[in-house]
C-alpha cells in the first residue's frame, strides 16, 4: 500500500435546481450593484496611497522624524558627551586615582597585617591549644572509661533487683490472681446468659413492630410515588401534545425547508459578492488603465511633445540668442561704457589739474612765491590717469603709497 498516495479530491455534492435558477439573477444583480462600490474603492485607495506617500508621508517625516533626528543629533548626543566627559572628570579620574593612589596601598598594608595575624594564629594553634586539646581528650577518655565502669555495675545491679521483683509479682499472680480471675469469668457468663434468656424475645418484639411500620411506610412510599408518576406521565403527554409535536412539526415542515431556502440563497448572495467583488476589481483595473492612458494621450503626451518639439527648441533659441546678444551687443557696449567711463575720469582728472594749477599760479600772484600756503605736493590719485588699468602691482592705498 503506498502510504504517500495522495486522497483523491471528492467530487462537490450535486446542486439542485433551486441553486442553479437563484445562482445567475443573484450574480447579475450583485454585480451591477458591486460595480460602482469596487471603483469608488479603488479610487480612494489610490487616493489615500497618493496622500500616504505625497503628504503624510513628508509631513510626518518634516514634523516627527526629522525633529527628532535633528534633537538627537544636536542635543542629546552633544549632551549624553558632555555628561560623559563629566562623569569621566569628575568621577571615573578621581576614583581610578583614589583606588590607585589610596585603597591599593591600604589593601596592600591590610594584607600583610592580616597574613601576620593568620601567621601567628596559626603558630599559636600548632604550639599551644594543640597540645592541650591532646592532653584534655586523653583526661576526658579516663573520665568517660570511669562514668562507663560504674554505670556498668551499677545497670547489673539494678538488673538483679529487678528480677528478683518480677519473679515474685509472677509468683503472686499464678498464686493468687488466677483463680480469682476465673471466678469473675464464671461469674460474668452467668449473669450475660440469665440477661440474654430474658432480653431475647423484647428485641424479637422490638424487631417484628418495626419490620411493621418499615413495611408500612414502604406501601405508602409506593402509593405516592404511583401517584406522583401518574400525574407526571400526565404532564408530560399534555406537554408533549400541545408543545412538543407543533414544534417538532413546525421545526420539521416549516423552519428547516425555509433555513434551507436561505442558507442557499445566502450561500449564493456571499458567493455572488465575492465573485463579484474578483470581477469588479478586473473591470475597476481595466477603467482605471483606461483612464490614465487616455488622461496621459488627452494630457501627458500632448504636454511633452510641446515641451519636446517647442519648448526645448524655443528654449535653444533663446539661449543661443541670448549667446549672441551677450557676445555681439552687450560685451561691446559694456567696453564701450567702461572705456567711455575711463576717458569721462580722465577727462575730470584733467580738468581739476589744470583748475587746481590755476589756483597755485592765482596765489603765486598774488601773494608771491613765499606768501600764502605753501604749494601742496602732488599726490597720486585713486584712480588712474590715462588709458592705464589697475594691477597688482600699482599701489592704491595709503598704507603702500610711496
Amino acid at each position: 500500500m503506498d502510504l504517500e498516495k495522495q486522497p483523491a479530491p471528492q467530487a462537490p455534492p450535486p446542486e439542485g435546481c433551486l441553486t442553479v435558477a437563484i445562482r445567475i439573477p443573484v450574480r447579475i444583480v450583485v454585480l451591477v450593484l458591486v460595480v460602482p462600490v469596487r471603483i469608488v474603492w479603488d479610487a480612494l485607495v489610490v487616493l489615500g496611497r497618493f496622500l500616504r506617500d505625497s503628504v503624510l508621508r513628508p509631513l510626518w517625516r518634516a514634523l516627527v522624524v526629522w525633529p527628532c533626528t535633528a534633537l538627537w543629533r544636536y542635543g542629546v548626543v552633544p549632551l549624553a558627551k558632555a555628561v560623559g566627559w563629566l562623569g569621566k572628570v569628575l568621577l571615573v579620574i578621581p576614583l581610578v586615582w583614589l583606588y590607585r593612589s589610596v585603597l591599593t596601598p591600604v589593601g596592600h598594608g591590610v594584607t600583610w597585617l592580616v597574613r601576620g595575624i593568620v601567621a601567628g594564629l596559626v603558630w599559636v594553634y600548632a604550639r599551644v591549644l594543640t597540645p592541650i586539646g591532646h592532653g584534655t581528650l586523653w583526661l576526658l577518655k579516663g573520665v568517660v572509661a570511669g562514668l562507663v565502669w560504674i554505670c556498668t555495675v551499677t545497670g547489673r545491679g539494678v538488673a538483679w533487683v529487678v528480677r528478683g521483683i518480677v519473679a515474685g509479682l509472677a509468683w503472686v499472680y499464678a498464686r493468687m490472681c488466677t483463680p480469682v480471675g476465673h471466678a469473675i469469668v464464671w461469674l460474668l457468663k452467668g449473669v450475660g446468659a440469665v440477661l440474654l434468656w430474658i432480653l431475647t424475645p423484647i428485641g424479637r418484639a422490638i424487631l417484628w413492630c418495626a419490620q411493621g411500620i418499615a413495611w408500612c411506610a414502604r406501601g405508602i412510599a409506593w402509593l405516592v410515588s404511583a401517584v406522583v408518576t401518574g400525574i407526571g406521565v400526565a404532564l408530560y403527554w399534555i406537554a408533549r401534545v400541545l408543545l412538543v409535536l407543533p414544534a417538532v412539526a413546525l421545526w420539521r415542515w416549516v423552519l428547516a425547508p425555509v433555513g434551507r431556502a436561505l442558507a442557499v440563497v445566502g450561500r449564493e448572495v456571499w458567493d455572488a459578492l465575492g465573485h463579484a467583488w474578483r470581477i469588479a476589481g478586473h473591470i475597476s483595473l481595466a477603467v482605471g488603465r483606461f483612464l490614465a492612458t487616455l488622461f496621459r494621450w488627452i494630457f501627458v503626451e500632448p504636454v511633452r511633445w510641446v515641451y519636446r518639439e517647442v519648448l526645448t527648441p524655443v528654449g535653444h533659441v533663446v539661449r543661443d540668442v541670448g549667446h549672441v546678444v551677450r557676445d555681439a551687443v552687450l560685451r561691446p557696449v559694456a567696453e564701450a561704457a567702461r572705456s567711455v567711463g575711463r576717458i569721462t575720469r580722465a577727462t575730470l582728472a584733467s580738468a581739476r589739474e589744470s583748475v587746481r594749477q590755476a589756483r597755485a599760479d592765482v596765489r603765486r600772484v598774488l601773494f608771491g612765491a613765499s606768501g600764502g600756503t605753501r604749494e601742496r605736493e602732488a599726490v597720486a590719485r585713486r584712480e588712474p590717469q590715462g588709458a592705464d588699468t589697475r594691477t597688482l602691482g600699482s599701489s592704491t592705498t595709503a598704507l603702500t603709497k610711496d
